[in-house]
């Protein structure tokens, strides 16, 4: 009868997880090992499905900190059931949809920004909704270092100037 617990080599080669990785994710919290009395790190059977859990919801695009949450969700010590994994899926569905989402309307705008060329950024609507970019002077702005909350930053006499420009005149005075 095999044991009911791995060492993390075992539980590398039934993952494909390299032992690193399986470190890291047990610093992180998804996975605890178990210590031997020689102080080696002994895992449930259960980690397989955990860590599995994990690399598929990191490919879907779930930050680890999600991850951790959902995986706190499940019973430590025993294999997760259909239930336990149909109520993390409920719980991510909605977390997928607005990725999904956010994704389609970046590929839409995409198709009118590779039609400009961006060479017009005034009417680039992903990376200059509404000439924003025009208020902080003239050239090449986010090559120049500009970020979009930097925008409207007003020079002497009511020049507009570049957000850097405004922290070279500073440091000059």
């Amino acid at each position: 009868m095999p044991s009911s617990l791995l060492s993390i080599g075992e539980l590398s080669r039934r993952t494909g997880i390299s032992i690193s990785a399986i470190r890291f994710y047990e610093a992180c919290g998804l996975v605890r090992a178990l210590r031997t009395g020689g102080n080696q790190r002994r895992f449930l059977r259960s980690d397989i499905r955990r860590l599995s859990f994990a690399q598929i919801a990191q490919q879907l695009g779930l930050t680890l900190a999600e991850i951790e949450t959902e995986l706190a969700t499940l019973p430590q010590g025993r294999t997760p059931t259909r239930a336990d994994w149909q109520a993390i899926s409920a719980r991510i569905r909605g977390a997928l949809q607005a990725r999904i989402e956010m994704l389609e309307k970046t590929r839409d705008l995409l198709d009118g920004c590779i039609g400009c060329g961006c060479l017009s950024l005034d009417r680039c609507a992903l990376y200059n909704p509404g000439d924003r970019a025009a208020r902080a002077g003239t050239g090449p702005r986010f090559l120049l270092g500009d970020r979009a909350q930097d925008f409207g930053a007003i020079g002497k006499a009511g020049n507009r100037q570049s957000p850097a420009r405004n922290r070279r005149s500073a440091r000059r005075a």
